[in-house]
């Protein structure tokens, strides 16, 4: 299939087998850019506040993001804690729980309830379980940053997890595990080691960044963040490959821009001129995330297409191999219809939104402002 003689391309019901959806007047932003950037199955993410820890609570929010997106098929998850136990595994498996989420302590978004130094071993009953019942373990794959202590910083992160998914693949050979948004040849490499219960997703956006891009600008910044120009070749190789262990997962994370690119607030008191006086406040820590749900499937055509990656496996990494692994095959009549076009079409530079507390807010996506060679045709 030559990029130059293609125009169109017909993919089957795509699946996004990591997203963000949030809370509030965020969330009913971006739950209608699910369906908007192509997709009809979408694996959420349970790191909300409070984390979603129980399945009632998974059951509930699941309510709430049909209600926003009927025509979408959202899979729940719950967020893996101490007080997770294999009664609980049962009850989420009869409610339609499809995973349990791992986070490292402290490393991303609302993670401070996450994995720490007691490490994964105390959760043996529940992987236990989890293993009897067919659900799916989703690892963020990454340890804590100890810069002080073993040297362990994010650019080593997920090499360091590695360890930890092949010990829980020993104990556990039939449990379905998924290695969440891997960014290192190492972490590929590993993957395509272990047999096919253990997969793996990918973002576009780890497919187009590098580190030299991740701290350049606030807006590339997000966990795991991107990695060396080796390591994104070998995503864009394992792709190419139409290894079937690889799969796309956007991890599209949304925060307001006043998160993203957060700035020094100064204050005058009344009537005073003198600089010197002012009340500053410094910035707040960036915060970790890319958003890319409302052009998600066209983002990623474009993207292959950039990074050399036969158009051919399209279908298979954000659809076919993640249907697969989750066991959801696409149904006759759902496919999307992708068309070039000719001039890009520009992606938006921001989406508004009113703050629950008042005020307006801006939600800015990946590549904000620039061309994307690929669009849905809309019927």
């Amino acid at each position: 299939m030559s990029p130059s003689t293609v125009d169109r391309l017909v993919i089957p019901a795509p699946f996004d087998a990591h997203v963000h959806l949030r809370q509030g007047a965020l969330m009913q932003l971006v739950v209608p850019h699910v369906k908007q950037g192509g997709v009809s199955l979408a694996l959420v993410m349970p790191n909300l506040i409070p984390p979603l820890t129980i399945p009632d609570h998974a059951a509930q929010y699941l309510a709430q993001l049909e209600n926003i997106a009927p025509d979408v098929k959202f899979l729940p998850t719950l967020y893996l804690s101490p007080a997770l136990t294999p009664q609980l595994i049962r009850e989420a498996k009869a409610k339609g729980v499809v995973g349990v989420k791992s986070y490292p302590r402290g490393v991303t978004t609302n993670s401070d309830g996450g994995v720490g130094m007691e490490g994964y071993a105390v959760f043996d009953e529940v992987f236990g379980e989890m293993e009897k019942q067919d659900m799916i373990l989703n690892l963020h794959g990454e340890v804590p940053s100890d810069v002080d202590g073993d040297g362990c910083c994010v650019l080593d992160a997920e090499i360091r997890f590695l360890p930890h998914l092949r010990e829980i693949h020993s104990k556990f050979p039939k449990l379905r595990i998924v290695l969440e948004h891997c960014t290192t040849a190492a972490a590929v490499e590993c993957v395509k080691s272990l047999p096919s219960t253990v997969s793996a997703t990918i973002t576009p956006h780890h497919l187009f960044l590098t580190i030299d891009h991740a701290i350049s600008s606030s807006l590339n910044f997000c966990k795991p963040i991107a990695k060396y120009p080796s390591d994104r070749a070998a995503l864009r190789k394992v792709i190419a490959e139409g290894h079937p262990q690889f799969f796309l997962g956007s991890d599209s994370a949304p925060h307001p821009s006043g998160s993203k690119l957060p700035k020094l607030d100064v204050k005058l008191a009344a009537g005073d001129s003198d600089l010197l006086n002012a009340e500053v406040t410094l910035p707040s820590p960036c915060a970790a995330g890319i958003y890319t749900s409302a052009d998600l499937v066209p983002l990623t055509a474009t993207i292959f297409e950039s990074s050399g990656i036969p158009l051919e496996r399209l279908a298979d990494f954000v659809s076919g191999f993640g249907r697969k692994f989750y066991g959801y095959p696409a149904g006759e009549g759902e496919e999307i219809v992708l068309k070039r076009v000719g001039d890009g079409k520009e992606v938006t530079k921001a989406f508004p939104f009113e703050k629950d507390g008042g005020g307006v807010e801006w939600i800015v996506p990946f590549l904000a402002g620039q061309k994307l060679g690929w669009e849905i045709e809309r019927k």
